[in-house]
């Protein structure tokens, strides 16, 4: 028998012990991508959110935790001894010394199964062009017959009519009752399409509450999906909750993420439009009516305008002042006439009178005369001494005698 020493070469605590192995575990890449199947026991989720469990078969049992952000996705809800799939990592939790799943997922079992035959069947009719965007239709902006396709009994035919009505009360909307999941669900599903095709609806809505993979799984089945996909009126699916997909989805000309959401798309243009629409119309009419109306008031007037200056009446009167000017000018013509002759006349006299000998004396100067002939005495030369002369001024006249002296 081995006695362990007294010194062992490597010490470990148990804090370092449970680190290293923690180490190891989240190091083997197997270990951190796993699905572990059991039965589901001590499942507890307290008031932070999170999800305790236990997974456990006839051999063993293991420890789970879900954090919250995951546990808020669950669709299922998780009581005792329900047989799940739960996927994860596996790691240690050192307080307490044990290893636990970490768990992402937790699946009731079979789904995946399900959801290969899921994946299986997508590939297939994704391939034959089902989903191809170019064979997705348009929705019309206001419907006048809109299908709907689901359960007469369910909370989502509610839901639609309620928004339907809300939004579009002009539309009818016509109801192909079916179950929406089941055995009985697919061909049902598919004679309600069928017959909304035959009566001409402009749109269809395909629709169904939430649930499990299987409870949906009618929405899955082949024939719905060619059905929709051969369908001559759009389609729109509404299945399930925001994260839940099915192949009509893929299939749907427009996929809502619940079925109120599918008749709201449905009904794209909603009554407030359509008033609103009409008040604007109404506006722009009576504002295109005020304006052209102004315009004809304008034209009217122009052309009343143009009639006046062509009008006779106007050119009668036109002539009459023409002839008023005429006669003005006729009186007036020889009054002027006279006028501009007694100023001619008036200039004659003063450029005579300018002339005049007795404008010049009375200027100063004076005119010499012999009394004996009146002869005028031009220069000094013609004076002889001694001789006696007439002088004539501006205020009269007087005798002189030439005197010696002024002689040159």
């Amino acid at each position: 028998m081995t006695q362990p020493t007294l010194f062992a070469s490597v010490q470990w605590t148990v804090t370092r012990l449970t680190a290293h192995l923690r180490q190891v575990i989240e190091a083997d890449p197997a270990l951190q991508d796993v699905w572990v199947r059991g039965e589901l026991s001590n499942v507890s989720r307290p008031a932070s959110g999170h999800l305790y469990f236990t997974l456990k078969d006839a051999g063993a049992s293991l420890r789970g935790v879900m954090w919250k952000i995951n546990a808020t996705r669950l669709k299922l809800p998780l009581r005792d001894g329900m047989e799940v799939e739960a996927h994860g990592k596996i790691g240690i939790y050192e307080v307490g010394g044990q290893y636990q799943l970490y768990a992402d997922v937790i699946r009731p079992v079979g789904e995946g199964a399900l959801y290969a035959e899921f994946l299986r069947l997508k590939s297939m009719l994704e391939a034959e062009g089902l989903f191809d965007q170019s064979r997705k239709r348009e929705i019309p902006q206001l419907p006048k017959r809109i299908g709907i396709v689901t359960s007469a009994t369910g909370a989502a035919l509610r839901d639609m009519l309620s928004a339907l009505r809300r939004r579009l009360p002009l539309a009818d909307v016509v109801l192909a009752a079916s179950p929406v999941q089941g055995a009985d669900a697919p061909p049902a599903l598919v004679a309600g399409l069928l017959a909304l095709n035959r009566i001409q609806t402009d749109v269809i809505l395909i629709a169904r509450g939430g649930g499990s993979i299987e409870d949906l799984w009618a929405f899955n089945d082949e024939r719905v999906v060619r059905a929709i996909a051969a369908s001559d009126a759009p389609v729109i699916s509404g299945v399930g909750h925001e994260t839940d997909f099915t192949l009509t989805d893929f299939a749907s000309d427009l996929r809502a993420p619940t079925p109120t959401a599918a008749a709201e798309l449905a009904t794209p243009v909603t009554l407030f439009d359509l008033a609103s629409a009409m008040s604007d119309l109404g506006q722009r009419a009576t504002m295109a009516m005020t304006s052209r109306l102004e315009s004809g008031r304008i034209e009217l007037s122009n052309i009343e305008s143009r009639l006046r200056f062509y009008s006779p009446a106007r050119r009668l009167q036109s002539e009459r002042q023409r002839a008023d000017e005429w006669s003005r000018r006729l009186v007036a013509a020889p009054a002027h006439r006279l006028a501009l002759e007694a100023e001619k006349i008036a200039g004659l006299g003063k450029r005579l009178v300018a002339l005049s000998p007795f404008e010049v004396l009375a200027r100063g100067y004076a005119v010499v005369t012999r009394p004996a002939d009146g002869s005028l005495i031009r220069s000094v030369g013609q004076a002889k001494e001694n001789e006696v002369i007439e002088v004539r001024v501006s205020d009269g006249q007087f005798g002189a005698i030439v005197n010696k002296h002024t002689l040159p």
